[in-house]
């Protein structure tokens, strides 16, 4: 198992927690999707995870390594990668200085440096064409491509990416999903928070549903899918 979350409970202050127990598991080369109506704590318990709020109570394990007391800044090298919610370009750094600051615990390796730009600009054309542009003249669909190739520049296990459609038109939010799912034949470990329900259980292996920072419904995505509609007036 990847990513093993057992009994999370977290919030921004110790008075209110907004996660209440969450139990999760994304295993090795799947994608888990987590969805719930505003609210449930999706995106909070990314953050969990990823270090930017401590649990209160519980724990998480990547690989069997505890991460209770681990920083954002260790993440990367426990091999978890975090795509935040909305844009996280630097506008005014060329795309190839955004794709570097994806590879900063290689920075003393130049050779591991140079064979990560190989192999992402090998995957993505497009941004070795516009390496030397202003990441900020991008398009939005753009944009997006870069901070997923970001994240892959460690090699990294596990991906968490969170509202990876947020303010992109439809169009742009297929190429999205086709690229996660390009990711996801790379044997990737993805963890997916989206509002965009439908698109989302599109790629799912197994589907977490929270609502008022519990667990609400679980299962493989054949079993959720035929009840999704029920589940969602659930939130209503």
């Amino acid at each position: 198992m990847a990513l093993e979350i057992q009994g999370v409970t977290a919030g921004y202050t110790k008075e209110v927690p907004i996660l209440q127990g969450i139990d999760l598991t994304a295993s090795d080369g799947l994608v888990t999707v987590i969805i719930g109506p505003n609210g449930a704590g999706k995106s909070t318990l990314l953050k969990v995870i990823y270090g930017y709020l401590r649990a209160s109570e519980g724990e998480i394990r990547h690989d069997g390594v505890s991460l209770r007391d681990q920083q954002p800044k260790d993440m990367l090298r426990h091999g978890i990668a975090y795509l935040i919610q909305g844009h996280s370009v630097f506008p005014k750094m060329s795309v190839e200085e955004n794709l570097e600051l994806g590879a900063w615990i290689l920075r003393n390796d130049r050779k591991a440096v140079a064979s990560a730009f190989e192999e992402v600009y090998e995957r993505y054309p497009r941004l070795k064409e516009k390496r030397r542009m202003l990441a900020g003249v991008l398009s939005g669909g753009e944009q997006r491509m870069l901070e997923i190739a970001r994240l892959t520049m460690t090699g990294p296990k596990t991906l968490l990416l969170d509202e990876p459609s947020v303010g992109l038109m439809p169009k742009l939010v297929d190429t999205v999903y086709q690229e996660i799912a390009r990711l996801k034949e790379q044997r990737y470990t993805i963890l997916i928070v989206d509002q965009n329900v439908r698109k989302a259980m599109q790629i799912a292996d197994y589907i977490y549903v929270l609502k008022l920072g519990r667990n609400s419904h679980e299962g493989p995505r054949e079993d959720i899918q035929p009840r999704i509609e029920a589940i969602i007036r659930e939130w209503i």
